[in-house]
């Protein structure tokens, strides 16, 4: 019956006995292709013929992984965010076939992206959030093995954990045999320095712990530990206590990368037992996360997950980092050629020896990914030199693999003399790459205000589109650029223009992220405060479920309706009461809305606080009338909500609001029959002082007894029956509640009920 309703809570949902499916080769489609390849196995990616799924399918090469996975799957099937899901395993190929992740591991990640400080912080977290649920399960699960190659990506850049539980410790191992295993897998930087004692104990949480650690640091750095030592080093400078310098963060860091750094020293302090465990690094990352302002900040959202462009400052395109770029590899080379005398000298930045060997046929070589000599020249940022291969004949708008031309490269790089030479030079300022990027689209989205004017006086078009629909005032507005949106705006005549995927204006995205003084602008220049994107949402749904207060109230003072609803009848006071913003929802209710309002399920603004367990919120909507015994779907009220998710807070707020703790779903189930069966047994107590009826049937006539007795819950056991719980009524299969204790074979049960 907990089952019943739609809404889950945002927690770990394991199953234990239950089997783990098996697949056979031939039901997958043959075209397979391999996605990695290492010491202990490979990666393909596949398609179910069934499912018409994708997916991937990774083979072991030694027998004791894949029996070390084996048990994994068999004692648990994992079903969370932040953990790959393992739909089953192959025999016959001695393989593991798991959801498809289509951005590959942050090991190729790192490597390829320079990430902005927020996604830095938001997968840092989304890690925490992995490891905690691992380590609370019941025995806990060590992960042994958590490194960069293991935390893998979805499309839009969220972390999902693998390979937990393939590597195993027990009584018999060998302490050498296992470091050496270790290495093998290219896990010694990750090992913390007990391990390396002469008679270490086996490997404890806080193994984990450490090896996180070393993964912050990589992601925060974006480099490799212990680069260029061999294992011997790395065993001497950790059991000496030197660990990866922090120096190496980059200068552009936020003030919050010192608590950052912070936690981070923690989990690799030399004494393991000052290690803080996950479940508390969670909380502090999170809200280091929030602070960042990350836009899916809240995790495991029930309602309609709105389509958001995947942002382009996870990607190279917005710090100007990329592998495609020149001068990010050594053996940066074109076939047949050294660049010994040419490219090195640039990156070396010996432009006088460049100046005298650069010869004409230099200029039209191609090097890595395409990149010319003009790109190396302008990357280099000498301009000298640029003028020096643009007068050799270099075509000013030659693009490399992913379309960057040189004035892309110069505005990443900020080079405004090169920008301006190349562009006399008579560069194309809205030639596009791949992705349909103009030069103008790379400077509004990093702030450039400077290069967006220049851009717009050689005629950049500031109305261009990419390929997903964004105009360059999106992405000013989105990343809080005011004097490049206060550019823009000159030159355009419509301030709402909708980008494609979504159907978002600018005025949207300012208010998702909470930048105000652009919503003030854009809103000034006339931009419609009630203009919907393609779900119906209005900017004042975005504001409200992000807990931009000052962003909600500016535009709801500027004529935002309260009471628009998108595409499932969800107002804005249904997200902020979600989300917990009470502030918000005063706001809200004080401008016109109604407190009762209904969504397409029947949901009013009460049943999602309380499904959250916000109880100022419900104090607020119970203040401005709404209604504490609502019903929304299938006959729930907020109380069964809260019963169902034990919010023991929440409840003791609704009784003392004055809920109906007898109101029954459509089931029968009132709020203490959930509560018995959830084993809630503060709940229990809060519900009974409440005068709940305890011998209350349900549509099986079970009563809470019954479900308490099923629960195994003596406590709860107890409470009823000294209140007057009935041992004599029956169910519908004719059984009394001893009757289930003594099924159960559980004498205790019996001896309480028998008494």
């Amino acid at each position: 019956m907990a089952e019943s309703t739609s809404w889950k809570s945002d927690r770990l949902d394991y199953i234990t006995q239950e089997r783990i499916p098996y697949f056979k080769k031939e039901e997958f489609e043959v075209d397979w292709e391999k996605v990695f390849e290492g010491n202990f196995g490979r990666v393909y990616k596949v398609k179910l013929k069934l499912w018409r799924e994708k997916c991937a399918i990774k083979t072991f090469l030694t027998s004791t992984d894949y029996r070390n996975m084996l048990q994994v799957s068999k004692i648990r099937k994992i079903k969370f965010k932040y953990l790959m899901t393992i739909y089953g395993l192959c025999k016959d190929l001695s393989a593991v076939v798991m959801e498809y992740m289509s951005k590959g591991s942050m090991d190729n990640l790192l490597t390829t992206h320079a990430l902005m400080w927020p996604k830095k912080f938001q997968i840092i977290h989304e890690v925490t959030m992995g490891m905690n649920i691992l380590h609370s399960m019941k025995p806990p699960l060590l992960h042994l093995n958590l490194k960069l190659s293991n935390i893998l990506l979805d499309d839009h850049l969220h972390v999902k954990i693998s390979d937990f539980g393939i590597i195993k410790w027990d009584d018999s191992s060998d302490r050498m045999a296992f470091i050496e295993h270790l290495a093998e897998r290219g896990n010694i930087s990750y090992v913390p320095p007990e391990t390396f004692s002469q008679n270490p104990e086996p490997p404890t949480l806080k193994y984990d712990v450490y090896s996180f650690a070393i993964v912050m640091w990589e992601i925060l750095t974006q480099k490799r530990p212990y680069c260029g030592m061999n294992m011997t080093e790395i065993l001497i400078r950790v059991t000496s206590g030197k660990r990866p310098s922090v120096e190496n963060v980059p200068d552009d860091k936020p003030p919050e990368y010192k608590e950052m750094i912070s936690i981070m020293q923690r989990c690799w302090h030399q004494d393991l037992s000052e290690r803080p465990a996950f479940s508390e690094t969670v909380w502090m990352t999170e809200a280091l996360s929030d602070v960042l302002k990350l836009p899916d900040k809240i995790p495991g959202r029930e309602m309609k997950q709105r389509s958001r462009k995947i942002e382009k400052s996870l990607s190279a395109l917005q710090s100007g980092k990329n592998s495609l770029l020149p001068f990010q590899d050594s053996k940066d080379t074109p076939d047949g050629h050294s660049d010994k005398d040419i490219v090195s000298c640039l990156k070396r930045k010996d432009f006088e020896t460049f100046k005298n060997i650069l010869k004409k046929e230099h200029v039209s070589m191609l090097f890595k990914n395409d990149n010319s000599l003009l790109h190396h020249a302008v990357t280099s940022g000498n301009t000298e030199s640029v003028r020096l291969v643009l007068n050799h004949g270099a075509s000013v708008n030659c693009q490399n693999a992913n379309g960057y031309t040189p004035l892309v490269v110069a505005l990443l790089n900020k080079f405004h003399k090169i920008c301006c030479l190349l562009v006399e030079c008579d560069a194309d300022v809205n030639l596009a790459e791949q992705d349909l990027w103009t030069p103008l689209h790379f400077a509004s989205q990093s702030g450039d205000d400077r290069a967006v004017r220049f851009l717009l006086d050689a005629k950049a078009k500031a109305d261009v589109k990419d390929k997903d629909g964004w105009t360059p005032l999106h992405l000013a507005a989105q990343n809080g650029h005011e004097n490049v949106v206060r550019h823009l705006l000159s030159r355009l005549n419509d301030v709402d223009e909708q980008e494609e995927l979504s159907g978002r204006t600018p005025l949207h995205t300012a208010c998702e992220y909470g930048h105000l003084r652009i919503a003030k602008i854009l809103l000034a220049k006339g931009a419609d405060p009630n203009r919907t994107d393609n779900a119906q949402t209005t900017s004042l749904h975005l504001a409200a479920e992000q807990g931009h207060f000052r962003v909600a109230r500016l535009l709801v003072t500027s004529a935002a309706d309260v009471k628009c609803k998108d595409e499932h009848s969800y107002r804005a006071l249904h997200y902020a009461a979600l989300q917990g913003f009470t502030g918000i929802c005063r706001l809200l209710l004080n401008h016109g809305e109604d407190a009762d309002v209904r969504t397409l399920q029947n949901w009013t603004p009460m049943h999602l606080a309380a499904l959250r367990g916000h109880s100022e919120t419900l104090l607020v909507l119970e203040e401005n009338g709404g209604s504490v015994d609502a019903q929304g779907e299938r006959g729930w009220t907020p109380l069964h909500l809260a019963c169902h998710h034990r919010h023991d807070d929440i409840v003791s707020v609704l009784i003392n609001a004055g809920a109906n703790p007898n109101v029954a779903e459509d089931g029968g189930w009132t709020p203490l029959h959930l509560a018995c069966h959830n084993s809630g047994f503060a709940n229990v107590l809060l519900l009974i002082a409440g005068h709940a009826n305890v011998n209350v049937q349900n549509n099986t006539k079970n009563t809470p007894l019954h479900l308490a007795v099923q629960s195994n819950s003596i406590p709860i056991v107890k409470a009823l029956l000294m209140n007057d719980a009935d041992k004599g009524i029956v169910n519908c299969k004719g059984y009394t509640a001893l009757d289930l204790a003594r099924q159960a074979n559980n004498e205790e049960m019996i001896q309480l009920m028998k008494h």
